[in-house]
């Protein structure tokens, strides 16, 4: 136990995607860092398993049986528990690039993104056009709306919020999205598709906000930006699984003196004046149990090591489901996104649908995973919830679906106590929003922004 220092700048406790990235970042910055986990591997939350790890935490089988045996090796799968993408002009990639943990993995593109029309039989499932070439494409529209969709995809490419010549006449810093849509003509179904799978807004809540116009353009522009970037989809994902983005920062801490500590429980949080000031914690060593103790100046963890710290603010309902095809109307893709816009299926939140395969390094060649995914809207018949989602699945080879899973939220900012907690991963089909909690909580306990442009290069210059 040598290597546990008396006192660390910062304690770090989970290690999923949003606390490796405050530990990789914080130890750039020459923050001493002890990161501690009480699983036995990386990931938390947005963990990637094995398949007979999966059967396991499901209890998907019989006492006795060993169904994971009939799908090949185990550790051939790699199957997320977050079903989430990067955009490749996002800022999870920026911070990925910027911080070089891009050296430690691999990343493939998503072969498509898709938005379905209607529900039922007579549902349409369509690539979403991200440019003015693929909206006079698409059969999302008719031929006029087409026109309607491709100037104003043309539009928001040059728009500039600080000259009003490209505000077509309106108030664009009060107006609303329904303002703007309606300058165009655009019909319901296009404001769909826009404000949830190019936008990638979950509710239709922005329509009718005033002054939320210039951050939904901006948004549509980040998605046609993405596309252009790769091609294809505005989706990028690593091989082996988002279980290897946790793992990237972690080294990246390690390399700047990070401590972590897997196997580890906390068995307390001590403070001094209502003011976290170090933990208490048992490491497992073996089979023996080895107890310590270390101060810290203050304390960054995931809602499940402060249960008596968070609020439940909602249920994120999930199936991951394997198959034996791609998703159909996906020119047989090897991977893609299809949302499925809340007022197409009469609920209140989108239901995602996220398909990956073999190609990304995640299960056997022959096989997809795929994973529907939205916010629970009632209390019963879950099933039901996702059932649009499932049904564009085709034939199920297994399907994994527990309890809701709740969505937890701090209730204090932490700069009282010292304690700074993240997010539940939402239901959102990417990281934008985790990347907005990693900034926010690096502000809180920092006191200033995090700027991650030239993070390790800045760095290098000063050591120098």
């Amino acid at each position: 136990m040598d290597e546990i220092a008396k006192e660390y700048d910062v304690i770090v406790l989970g290690t999923g995607l949003t606390e490796c990235i405050l530990s990789g970042v914080l130890s750039v910055k020459g923050k001493k860092v002890l990161h501690i986990d009480r699983n036995d591997h990386y990931g938390g939350e947005a963990a990637s398993l094995n398949l007979q790890a999966l059967y396991k935490k499901y209890g998907n089988f019989a006492s006795g049986e060993e169904p994971w045996t009939k799908y090949g090796r185990v550790n051939d799968w790699n199957i997320d528990l977050v079903p989430k993408f990067l955009i490749s002009s996002g800022e999870l990639t920026n911070i990925l690039v910027s911080t070089d943990v891009t050296r430690y993995l691999e990343f493939r593109q998503i072969a498509g993104s898709y938005v379905q029309q209607s529900n039922g039989p007579k549902a349409t499932v369509a690539k979403v056009p991200a440019d003015a070439a693929e909206a006079l494409r698409s059969p999302l529209m008719g031929i006029f709306e087409k026109r309607r969709m491709k100037s104003f995809i043309e539009w928001v490419g040059s728009f500039d919020i600080n000259d009003p010549a490209t505000h077509k006449g309106l108030d664009i810093n009060s107006c609303t999205m329904k303002e703007v849509y309606d300058k165009f003509g655009l019909e319901a179904t296009t404001k769909d598709f826009i404000g949830h799978a190019m936008a990638l807004y979950l509710t239709d809540s922005y329509i009718n906000t005033p002054g939320a116009a210039p951050e939904a353009i901006e948004r549509i522009r980040l998605y046609g930006n993405s596309v252009a970037r790769y091609g294809k989809s505005p989706y990028i994902y690593p091989l082996y699984g988002l279980g290897e983005l946790p793992q990237g920062f972690a080294r990246l801490s390690a390399i700047y003196g990070g401590t972590y500590m897997l196997n580890t429980n906390i068995d307390e949080i001590e403070y001094d004046n209502g003011r976290a000031v170090g933990i208490k914690a048992t490491m497992a060593n073996g089979d023996d149990k080895v107890e310590f103790a270390t101060k810290a100046k203050f304390i960054i963890g995931d809602p499940s090591y402060f249960p008596d710290k968070v609020k439940v603010v909602g249920h994120v309902l999930r199936a991951i489901c394997i198959l034996k095809h791609p998703l159909s109307n996906t020119n047989d893709s090897d991977s893609a996104q299809l949302i499925i816009p809340q007022s197409q299926v009469g609920r209140k939140n989108d239901i995602y649908v996220a398909c990956v395969s073999s190609a990304h390094s995640v299960c056997p060649k022959g096989y997809w995973i795929a994973i529907v995914s939205t916010i629970a809207e009632t209390s019963a018949n879950h099933h039901l919830e996702l059932q649009p989602g499932l049904d564009r699945l085709g034939k199920i080879e297994e399907q994994f679906m527990g309890a809701p899973i709740p969505l937890y939220e701090p209730i204090e900012n932490g700069t009282a106590d010292g304690i700074f907690i993240s997010k539940s991963y939402d239901a959102t089909s990417h990281f934008e929003t985790t990347t907005d909690d990693v900034k926010d909580i690096y502000r809180r306990c920092m006191g200033e922004e995090l700027v991650v442009e030239g993070l390790r290069e800045g760095i290098q210059v000063a050591e120098e």
